[in-house]
């Protein structure tokens, strides 16, 4: 009698449980996201929002912030943390030594395609799971292809060309032009195009699809191929992590699963919109400058310094700099 007592009122207790969380409704976040609406990762970001919605059949719901109208670019991490929103998409370099395993990343490591730099992103942050991330829930990573070197005033087409330019440029991107001889400017990119359109600016380090993806190929003139030295920017996705474990388990693995397939689809979208990058700064009467093989070894040269200071700056953090540069070159070439 006590057994069927005890079951009875567990069964009701459940279906009590069940019910309050059918009143209760969806769980409901917020994303905040700098892309402007109109650009194809904001686009992207947005129907992930939409699909997570699709496969937990409503029972989470997502309000989407594209344009930085929730965060800023520069403190939309803080945010996620702080929970001003649930979750969010910026730049990892836009916190630069905030975060020294992932930083490895935006290394001048001659990057070729964005599907190599997302793919070698998400495989260190797996390989890794650095503690400078453990104040959220990572959703997925990517990060968009071969940084170049964009100018207006002159074409750059060595390394005495670039000396006395104002560059834009963030994280290690920066260094990499201090390295090359420029002087860099830390700027976010959506303050990008009123710098160089102003001559706030000489020229911005940047990826082919931002000549479109954010009208840059209006205010610059020049596109040095610096391939041999080509880094990435590393995006992260991160969910607040209360609003994360609060979600049940079922739920959790829906999510995981849509963020391995949004990764690929982010990095395939940053090489599509690279090759509307590169005619669009074509038909806006832009020019492209090659370096030829000698030149190309003296950037490379240059830029070994920029390598070495971050091994050197982590392993003074307690990390194994080396190790992890090891390891993003073994990653970046199992990608190609």
């Amino acid at each position: 009698m006590k057994k069927t007592l005890l079951t009875l009122t567990a069964t009701l207790a459940l279906t009590l449980i069940t019910a309050a969380t059918a009143l209760a409704g969806p769980v409901r976040l917020t994303y905040s996201n700098f892309f402007p609406p109109t650009h194809v990762q904001s686009q992207l970001a947005e129907e992930w929002c939409r699909e997570v919605e699709k496969r937990t059949g409503g029972a989470v719901v997502i309000d989407y912030f594209p344009g930085g109208t929730l965060t800023p670019a520069q403190q939309t991490y803080d945010g996620v943390v702080e929970g001003i929103a649930d979750i969010g998409l910026s730049c990892l370099a836009y916190s630069r030594g905030r975060f020294p395993v992932m930083a490895a990343l935006d290394l001048p490591m001659g990057y070729t395609t964005a599907a190599q730099a997302t793919a070698a992103a998400n495989a260190v942050y797996a390989r890794f799971t650095p503690a400078e991330l453990a104040d959220v829930a990572p959703m997925y990573f990517h990060a968009h292809g071969p940084g170049l070197l964009f100018t207006t005033p002159r074409p750059v087409a060595t390394l005495e060309d670039l000396k006395g330019l104002k560059i834009r440029s963030t994280g290690n991107s920066a260094q990499l032009v201090e390295a090359l001889g420029g002087t860099p400017v830390a700027q976010s990119m959506p303050t990008c195009y009123q710098s160089l359109q102003k001559g706030v600016v000489d020229g911005s380090m940047h990826p082919l699809e931002s000549n479109k993806g954010w009208k840059l190929a209006e205010v610059v003139k020049f596109g040095t191929e610096t391939f041999p030295v080509a880094y990435t920017t590393t995006f992260f996705v991160v969910m607040n992590k209360t609003k994360w474990q609060r979600l049940d388990e079922k739920t959790r693995a829906i999510i995981s699963e849509i963020n391995a397939e949004w990764a690929v689809r982010h990095g395939a979208a940053w090489d599509e919109a690279d090759e509307e990058g590169k005619s669009y700064f074509l038909e806006k009467g832009g020019s492209f400058v090659a370096l030829d093989e000698t030149e190309a070894a003296r950037w490379v040269t240059a830029a070994e310094p920029v390598i070495a200071s971050y091994e050197k700056a982590a392993a003074e953090r307690g990390l194994d700099g080396p190790g992890v540069v090891a390891f993003l070159r073994a990653a970046m070439d199992e990608a190609k």
